[in-house]
């Protein structure tokens, strides 16, 4: 009975302290330096904490953490005057260095920035790093107008390349890393509901692809390659292929345009297959469109080349935008639902080529049967009528 009670008081003392170890947020956080901090904030991205004090006059004294921080790794925290994303935030950087924090600002003026130490548009008298126990943190004082109860703030984290700030992830949590801070009320709101122009701008990339390469390409190839079988269907299965192939090819431009200004907006963050897989698609896509213009009659002695042509390009453009919107998923790391979406997309196309492929191979043969019983092939020909139906010259 004793050890059964032991066994008890230890396991309630071990989810006493599991309990207590998770209740832990900022407000129980004592630093080293015994600083104090009228509020904090636990930041839910990144796994972050900022505390501040903001005095009267405007200025604000705050400490950054980034706990499980690894010394391979920069972190940031920063103040944004005139907008809610990276472009013009104000930073506070810092790393180890030769073994030893090392904490400095830098403006933010472009995507392709390396964090170059530089002046804020507010003053910074002090500001300081600590390392220690696994976590580091940013101590600063920053000269604020009077008149600033609220600001829009950013952090980060990165690897080195070196000696400098190597390029941090553009995916998840990264690109949800910002919201609003009420320095007077202690209130705080994450980005993780907020989408910045440039996160909106991939998204509608994405969309934009998803639905021309990734979509309406294919269905324009299955209109032409089982449409035709049917004669009720002829010419306007070639007219439904056409507006198909030409909605994709235009949706799909706006698409690709859109991703050349992401990449040239963020020179130092190059997704080098997806880029070249998307001007490869822009390029081939380019060439069908302007090859229509080429097109043989039925009867030029060329057509059969033409055709040989159109349908390797056709299907090349079409194993490569299933190919590079799958990257684009990866890039863009969005809710797996969008994933599955796609591929439940795909999975109902294909099925959907199977029952047709299978119906028009019947249609096909049939139509052979029928027609093979209609003019049977009879040698060098049978009561006056050759092998293929003509009349036998006499």
């Amino acid at each position: 009975m004793d050890g059964s009670l032991r066994i008890l008081l230890v396991s309630c003392a071990l989810v006493s302290m599991l309990v207590s170890s998770s209740a832990q947020t900022c407000g129980s956080y004592t630093f080293s330096n015994n600083n104090l901090y009228t509020y904090c904030s636990d930041l839910s991205k990144l796994g972050s904490y900022i505390h501040w004090t903001r005095q009267a006059n405007g200025t604000l004294e705050i400490a950054y953490r980034q706990p499980n921080f690894s010394s391979t790794n920069w972190i940031a925290w920063a103040i944004n005057p005139n907008s809610t994303g990276m472009l013009g935030a104000q930073s506070l950087v810092a790393y180890v260095n030769s073994s030893a924090p090392y904490a400095y600002t830098s403006p933010v003026s472009s995507y392709s920035t390396k964090l170059e130490a530089g002046s804020l548009s507010f003053a910074v008298p002090k500001i300081q790093a600590e390392n220690s126990n696994g976590e580091m943190i940013i101590y600063a004082t920053l000269e604020l107008s009077s008149d600033v109860t609220t600001v829009n703030q950013v952090w980060q984290e990165g690897p080195m390349s070196g000696d400098t700030p190597g390029t941090h992830s553009t995916t998840g949590e990264h690109v949800q890393s910002k919201g609003t801070l009420d320095l007077l009320s202690g209130q705080t709101s994450t980005g993780g509901s907020v989408t910045s122009s440039r996160v909106r701008r991939r998204n509608i990339h994405g969309v934009l692809n998803v639905v021309s390469w990734g979509t309406l390409m294919p269905l324009g190839a299955m209109i032409a390659r089982y449409m035709k079988v049917f004669q009720a269907a002829d010419p306007a299965w070639f007219y439904l292929h056409v507006a198909c192939q030409c909605s994709g090819y235009i949706v799909g431009v706006a698409g690709w345009a859109t991703g050349i200004k992401l990449g040239s907006e963020s020179s130092s963050v190059q997704y080098d297959t997806h880029r070249n897989v998307g001007i490869t698609l822009f390029c081939l896509g380019t060439l069908q469109v302007f090859a229509l213009l080429l097109r043989p009659k039925k009867d030029h002695k060329y057509r059969l080349y033409w055709n040989i042509y159109h349908h390797a390009i056709g299907y090349a453009i079409i194993i490569l935008s299933i190919f590079n919107i799958f990257e684009g998923f990866d890039i863009l790391d969005p809710e797996e639902k969008w994933k599955r979406a796609y591929i439940g997309i795909l999975i109902f196309l294909g099925f959907f080529a199977i029952m047709l492929e299978a119906t028009t191979w019947y249609i096909v043969i049939k139509r052979k049967r029928e027609s093979s019983e209609k003019h049977p092939h009879n040698g060098n020909g049978v009561n006056g009528v050759n092998g293929y139906g003509a009349r036998t010259v006499v």
